[in-house]
């Protein structure tokens, strides 16, 4: 996935969870959008540096988007539509396998229940839904999921269960926006129900799967897989 008209600037503050307040290389104070809802308290810290995706649309609200951001050294993808694009593009690919033979359908946003999964694909004997999280948050290493109390998506991963229990197979992808992840946990500081519900799943038979990623400020490409740790 790449990214065009990058610029780069410094992070001076978030006004609310959309917005990003950055100063650019020729002094000016921009508005940028925020794709990422999450708190990100430990990565937008006054006067870091960011990555802008400029657009060149006079009706947009905001002129720049704000995709990257540095932290201690590693740059970190803070696009929240960035993992999906990631894991199709890398599905199509070949280098994400989730079925036992090669899909013969991929299709994404695919209702089941009360949930609509990221992905649903078809193979030879096997019918199975994916969700994809975007994870952003790190120390030392051990990257977590998820920053914020999410009720989302602990009901994404009880139907991913209870459609094992029906037949399908099912999966949920973790994918780490930086490369430098030696591992992922559960947040049970923050949500430990998720925890729980991550582990009841894997016990179900559900494929729980993390994935780092190759982070630049012009791209983004699913790199390889880490240890995923549950209690």
């Amino acid at each position: 996935m790449r990214y065009e008209k990058v610029q780069m600037a410094t992070f001076l503050e978030r006004p609310n969870r959309f917005v990003a307040r950055c100063r650019m290389f020729d002094g000016s104070v921009q508005e940028s959008h925020v794709p990422n809802t999450g708190r990100c308290r430990e990565l937008l810290v006054p006067g870091c540096r960011v990555f802008l995706r400029f657009h060149d649309d006079p009706g947009r609200k905001t002129r720049h988007t704000l995709i990257a951001v540095e932290k201690n050294g590693i740059l970190i993808n803070m696009d929240s539509q960035a993992p999906n694009r990631v894991v199709e593009e890398a599905l199509q690919g070949g280098s994400l396998s989730l079925t036992r033979e090669p899909p013969t359908l991929i299709r994404r946003e695919a209702k089941y229940g009360d949930s609509r999964f990221d992905f649903y694909l078809e193979a030879p004997g096997e019918r199975l839904y994916a969700e994809v999280k975007g994870v952003t948050l790190e120390e030392n290493g051990v990257v977590r999921f998820p920053d914020a109390p999410t009720l989302r998506g602990l009901k994404h991963i009880r139907e991913l269960t209870g459609a094992v229990k029906e037949g399908y197979r099912a999966a949920v992808l973790f994918v780490v926006q930086l490369e430098e992840a030696v591992s992922f946990a559960p947040n049970d500081d923050t949500q430990p129900e998720f925890g729980r519900a991550l582990l009841e799943a894997r016990e179900a038979g559900v494929q729980i799967i993390a994935r780092r990623c190759f982070v630049t400020p012009l791209e983004i490409t699913l790199g390889g897989e880490i240890p995923v740790l549950l209690k």
